[in-house]
């Protein structure tokens, strides 16, 4: 017996124990995002025994990877081939993996053009709480056999099944990229980059950083595509904001920095303040949340926000309400010290009135993957 399907079988040993004795399993990779959605004290089932690149064919675009792999890893792999996870996915430290990458189902910078993680995942083997062992969609983009399950991995914290590996779409690293800055308003900011991303520009990624009190802020956007449509696109675009180009060092650190949330508006969060994530419509203009921290930051065109504000349940109320009223959702995102713990971390499906449908779908779900509650950590709601 090889020794993957010795650990397998230890995954499954683990699994079918916890079901016996009611005690749920939280499931966690290198711990980098172990502070994400809501805390649980429960028995860890370690997936960083099952690692390995199993099949890299880089001329058809596809990865497939066991989840206890380091996503470094990955990314060093897909860098021989000047290739890419287009969507940017955070580490928020050295040891993540790939499967806790899917779990969490974060992107980048990236994500508002090429899409979100659950776009790429292509197929995914996995053990339910049953212990039993599953496979679905396969290495291919046009895969119909059947129910999507692959697609429903990414985003689900654990609380689903365990998943074992994934394949996943990847792409090739853009011929050229640039990236400008310039000091707008944020009213201002949001209707140009809507109007560019409307148009046939090579507009890969924005950020927006500046005061809820209103006043320029510093935007800065990356263009990446075929070398002549980025070449065209610069004076054309940069005429408009009146914006100058980075130098590359500078612009490779920023979008790093950004995507592991290392700029000061995210690093540093007060004792009793939560980074609170919104998630609004392209449409969605400039908003006003009392109690907000001065510096906010706004991602993907505007369609992510960043902001900080007292963490107690008052606030987040309000906020949920007023990002529910513009048509999105708000999320906890990181709590400060001496914010309790216990606190709801994400707007319920039940509180959106175009997701509330989806509740019912959800409970199916658990229950025919997870009859005996192995998964039910209650990480996410």
């Amino acid at each position: 017996m090889s020794h993957s399907n010795l650990q397998i079988d230890a995954f499954r040993e683990q699994i079918l124990n916890a079901a016996k004795n009611k005690t749920p399993l939280s499931i966690e990779g290198g711990g980098t995002k172990s502070w994400y959605g809501n805390p649980n004290s429960y028995t860890k089932l370690d997936t960083r025994s099952y690692s390995g690149i199993l099949e890299y064919q880089p001329e058809e675009l596809v990865i497939t990877a066991c989840a206890g792999t380091p996503l470094k890893v990955i990314e060093a792999a897909l860098r021989e081939k000047n290739q890419v996870l287009a969507f940017e996915p955070p580490h928020f430290g050295e040891n993540a993996t790939f499967g806790g990458a899917i779990a969490a189902g974060l992107a980048g910078p990236g994500r508002i053009t090429v899409g979100n993680f659950r776009d790429f995942v292509l197929g995914a083997r996995i053990l339910d709480g049953k212990g039993q062992d599953l496979s679905f969609g396969g290495k291919v983009m046009k895969n119909v056999a059947g129910y999507d399950v692959s697609r429903l991995l990414p985003g689900s914290l654990g609380t689903l099944a365990l998943l074992l590996e994934a394949s996943v779409k990847v792409l090739p690293k853009h011929a050229a990229t640039t990236s400008l800055r310039c000091n707008i308003p944020q009213e201002n900011a949001l209707k140009v980059l809507n109007e560019w991303a409307g148009q046939p520009l090579p507009l890969s990624a924005s950020c927006w950083i500046g005061s809820a009190k209103g006043g320029d802020g510093e935007l800065t956007f990356r263009l990446a595509g075929a070398a002549a449509a980025v070449k065209a696109a610069v004076p054309l675009m940069s005429s408009l904001v009146n914006a100058t180009e980075l130098n590359s060092e500078a612009a490779e650190n920023f979008w790093n920095d950004l995507r592991e949330q290392k700029q000061s508006t995210f690093t540093n969060l007060g004792a009793d303040q939560t980074l609170y994530r919104l998630a609004l419509p392209a449409a969605c203009g400039s908003i006003t949340i009392a109690d907000c921290a001065d510096d906010i930051i706004l991602e993907w065109h505007g369609q992510q926000r960043w902001i900080k504000a007292p963490g107690d349940e008052a606030t987040f109320k309000t906020i949920k309400a007023l990002a529910s009223a513009h048509g999105g959702h708000a999320t906890r995102f990181r709590q400060g010290a001496n914010v309790d713990p216990s606190y709801q971390r994400f707007t319920l499906l039940s509180e959106q009135a175009h997701s509330k449908a989806l509740e019912a779908v959800q409970e199916r779900l658990r229950s025919a993957f997870d009859p005996a509650g192995v998964f039910a950590t209650k990480r996410l709601p």
